[in-house]
């Protein structure tokens, strides 16, 4: 009687962890696909921002730069009329 408490006790846990094994495989497939979307919804914030931030400093560059032109033809007057 003990080894078949045993065996049937060894079986219904077999076909209980079968169980749990199958639910927790099914949870980290959705939790897997779940967390896909949101990264994926990220990047795309990420891209959209980088993109702005490219576009900002373009104009800044562009800003810089023609404040450098100006400046350096001005020195470059002054010199010139000094002489």
């Amino acid at each position: 009687m003990d080894t078949t408490y045993r065996s049937d006790l060894r079986e219904l846990n077999d076909v209980n962890f079968a169980r749990f094994d199958a639910k927790l495989e099914q949870r980290l497939a959705q939790f897997e696909s779940k967390l896909e979307q949101r990264m994926a919804g990220l990047e795309t914030k990420l891209e959209q921002r980088m993109a702005g931030l490219e576009t900002k400093l373009v104009r800044w560059m562009f800003v810089f730069w023609i404040g450098q032109a100006a400046t350096t033809v001005g020195l470059v007057l002054a010199v010139v009329r000094l002489r």
